[in-house]
């Protein structure tokens, strides 16, 4: 994998289209929206009334989510992805036309008509804009797909503010022109990205579409909680929405009361906090090694909560200045503290949020997933009303200041962590298992994505150097693996919670345990069975010297006992390099020593080891014999 980056994407025709058309669609609605409240100054209306309107926008840009999204879901299943793209995308030129009539005639009223109907063209690219990833992305290439995505939609947002609330100041009288002929334009530019967006087959183009809305918005919203990993990243994606809308609600307020500034210092507290957001979207990628890493999900909750703490307690109460601009601001005591926290909570929302939607995406059949992202959106609207319902009610009824909510939200968002990591334990689990890997080894990966099958079953067998071997192996695997183990290995203290909640495998000799062997191939035949991949150490026991030992013919039996029920299973070589050193191995154990008293101190901190996968075999052709020549030439001279 080395050489290959997430940015290598964009000079692609299969997602540089994509990419842009979201990225415009973005920036597009935020420029319409912000040009609406600066037409409001421009016409010079009432405080009252511009309250009134910047509070009735959202409202109604959110409403069709609700309406219309089941409907969405089921036509993004059934129609071929790039032709309904460009459907959207002329929906958007149509809907933005009528809007900039609206601006010319100072019409509030075709504005808001509009608005609406901008909603229901989002509603309907919504499903279609995650689900297409899968389809145009190889497995390893998810995480930092959708990392590019949340970059760019962040951005785009943050862009389209900017422009849209600068619109009427730089263009002045021509500020409804300018307007009108901006969100027109963009919407142009939209769909010609969109002409460029390569077929993508429909996810179930035999769907029969239900247009009674409510009862397939249930539906929909049901599929989402049909397997507990998608139900929980899914409420997980709704909650980032929920401390999204409640952060960016509350900075217009917070940096006038509790930083003292302006206009100026909100979209710069804004700009921090989207930065980050992209940044840490796009880091995903490196720090996942390219898998879909939802280890990353622990982690990034307790940055987000542990950034929003420190922001409560660097500003508890109101600025003693007024009026300051950004550079001003940073001029002041405490404000880079108060900076880095709004980055901080922005950067770690990015490593929260991108293994989420990557998550749901690899884990859901592609049939459905359009319409569980349609879900997914019934149930983020429900959570952006819930965040800006109770940011109104918390300051208003309890009389609570904005930092007094930011500390709230912190302590609300850890115990939503460990609901979900409770409910589904694989989130920690990866969250250990990557904090070991990435704490104690630097990790290179070969072959991985070339000969790892995207789908289907395959076996993996790998020489067996040390008590890590499991743990590195899974941090280098797109897709999740079962492991086949020594039950003494598995029993052992801490890593046994892992590899159980891992669904790890145990095995024992014949000689030792003859049920536990048993056990252990009927399981492995029912998960390739059902189309998953199983790891095995064919040596049958960790090495002892740090040469690769004779492979025992398991292997060739699970190979035969597929062929047996009519399964063809592919087998790929794979090797571990330089883990002999690892301090995990038995190198240097004395004879009656327990696995704690074979710990050794690693020669350097944070070694470089290596995972190198080979062709598939298959399966008619693998022998045990066979395969530890495969094992042995790619291992090389890095035991």
């Amino acid at each position: 994998m080395a050489g290959h980056s997430q940015f290598s994407l964009l000079t692609q025709r299969r997602f540089l289209p994509y990419f842009t058309v979201q990225a415009l669609g973005a920036f597009n609605d935020n420029v319409y929206r912000q040009a609406i409240i600066g037409l409001l100054f421009f016409l010079g209306v009432s405080s009252a009334e511009r309250t009134l309107y910047t509070n009735l926008a959202p409202a109604i840009f959110i409403l069709p989510y609700f309406l219309f999204s089941g409907i969405a879901g089921q036509i993004a299943e059934r129609m071929e992805k790039q032709r309904l793209i460009r459907i959207t995308t002329l929906m958007e030129i149509a809907i933005m036309s009528v809007a900039a009539v609206g601006f010319l005639a100072s019409n509030m009223i075709l504005l808001l008509v509009a608005l609406f109907f901008t909603g229901v063209q989002a509603a309907l690219f919504g499903p279609v804009k995650y689900s297409i990833l899968p389809s145009v992305l190889r497995p390893e290439e998810l995480t930092g797909g959708n990392g590019l995505v949340e970059m760019g939609t962040s951005i785009s947002i943050l862009c389209g503010m900017i422009y849209g609330g600068l619109i009427y100041q730089v263009a002045g009288a021509w500020g409804p022109e300018t307007a009108a002929a901006s969100i027109v334009a963009l919407a142009v530019l939209g769909n010609m990205a969109a002409r460029r967006i390569p077929v993508v087959d429909a996810g179930d183009p035999s769907l029969k579409v239900n247009w009674n809305p409510f009862p397939e918005n249930l539906r929909v919203w049901k599929l989402t909680r049909r397997t507990p990993a998608v139900r929980n990243a899914v409420l997980g994606v709704s909650w980032f929405w929920f401390i999204g809308t409640m952060i960016t609600a509350q900075l217009p307020t917070y940096a006038e009361i509790n930083l003292g500034g302006a206009q100026e210092l909100y979209i710069f507290a804004l700009a921090l906090f989207s930065v980050g957001v992209g940044v840490g979207s796009l880091l995903c990628e490196k720090l996942s090694a390219r898998t879909v890493e939802i280890g990353l999900v622990p982690l990034g909750a307790l940055g987000v909560s542990a950034f929003m703490l420190d922001l409560y307690f660097a500003r508890p109460g109101e600025a003693l200045a007024a009026g300051l601009g950004a550079a001003e601001f940073l001029r002041q005591p405490g404000s880079w503290r108060i900076a880095m926290d709004l980055a901080g909570i922005g950067l770690f929302v990015g490593f929260y949020v991108v293994p989420l939607y990557a998550l749901i995406q690899s884990r859901t059949p592609r049939g459905e997933l359009s319409r569980v992202i349609a879900g997914m959106n019934i149930q983020n609207a429900v959570f952006i009303v819930s965040a800006a319902l109770a940011g109104i009610a918390v300051q208003r009824l309890l009389g609570w200041s904005i930092p007094q909510l930011f500390l709230a939200l912190a302590i609300a968002n850890l115990l939503v962590a460990t609901y979900i990591v409770t409910i589904v334990p694989e989130f920690l689990m990866r969250f250990l298992s990557w904090l070991l890997v990435r704490t104690l080894y630097r990790l290179r990966i070969q072959g991985i994505e070339e000969h790892v099958p995207d789908e289907g079953p395959a076996l993996l067998v790998c020489n067996h150097v040390s008590y890590m071997d499991a743990l590195v192996l899974a941090a280098s695997t797109p897709r999740p693996v079962r492991f086949v183990m020594y039950h003494r290995i598995f029993d052992i203290p801490v890593l046994r919670w892992i590899f159980r909640t891992a669904r790890a495998i145990p095995i024992a000799p014949e000689k030792e345990d003859p049920a536990l062997m048993q056990h252990a191939f009927d399981e492995i035949d029912r998960t390739l069975a059902e189309g998953g991949l199983v790891a095995i150490f064919p040596e049958g026991r960790l090495t002892a010297d740090g040469e690769i030992a004779a492979f025992r013919r398991g292997v060739e039996r699970i190979v035969e006992r597929a062929a047996g029920r009519g399964q063809a299973v592919p087998v790929v070589p794979m090797a571990l390099q330089n883990m002999w050193a690892s301090m995990w191995s038995r190198r240097g154990a004395r004879a009656g020593e327990g696995w704690l008293g074979r710990m050794r101190l690693p020669r350097r901190l944070r070694a470089r080891i290596g995972v190198v996968a080979g062709p598939p075999v298959a399966g008619a052709d693998a022998t045990a014999a066979s395969l530890e020549a495969a094992v042995r030439n790619l291992r090389g001279n890095n035991p």
